[in-house]
């Protein structure tokens, strides 16, 4: 299973793209887009966007995996972060992928073990957990890689169930019929 996380941002959204198969995770790709610093709100906007769609065109996910908005300084800034979740929202629906959306306490919690986790023990685990030998840069890429594996250990029990077979509703021993 292919999960693209996005770590949403109106001056720099991460990526990452994580195959898995419910145990083991192996990164595709992993980055950061950015735009001038000249260009407007809008055409920021626009980049995150085009590029987006054309990294889930390329990498074709089985899903996208959002961080959720959680605390902003301010209301401007909330209302960017927004915007930029927005656009990244909508790139992975024109993709036809199913979205989740992921608050950082979760993303933390399914990384590290514990909710309120330092930003470096999560980058940490994300270089464990992938077999890297450096954490991923930037900043933005080893968060948006956490957010696709925090979607992978939450989704993995219900895949493992999906494939187990059906288990008879008996209780007793004395209702078993071979």
């Amino acid at each position: 299973m292919k999960i693209f996380g996005i770590d949403p941002g109106s001056e720099r959204t991460g990526f990452g793209c994580v195959e898995t198969d419910g145990s083991r995770h192996r990164i595709v790709v992993c980055g950061a887009i950015t735009a001038a610093a000249s260009a407007t709100f809008p055409e920021k906007l626009l980049a995150i966007h085009r590029r987006l769609a054309a990294l889930l065109l390329e990498h074709r996910p089985d899903c996208v995996a959002l961080e959720s908005v959680f605390f902003a300084a301010n209301v401007r800034s909330a209302l960017k972060l927004g915007h930029a979740r927005g656009v990244a929202m909508l790139a992975a629906v024109e993709a036809g992928v199913e979205v989740a959306e992921y608050t950082p306490a979760e993303i933390k919690r399914a990384v590290v073990g514990h909710g309120r986790a330092e930003k470096a023990q999560v980058q940490q685990m994300v270089k464990l957990l992938l077999g890297l030998p450096a954490v991923p840069t930037p900043h933005d890429a080893a968060d948006a890689l956490a957010v696709a594996i925090c979607h992978a250990h939450s989704h993995a029990p219900a895949r493992v169930a999906a494939l187990q077979p059906a288990r008879s509703r008996s209780t007793s021993w004395r209702a078993y019929r071979p």
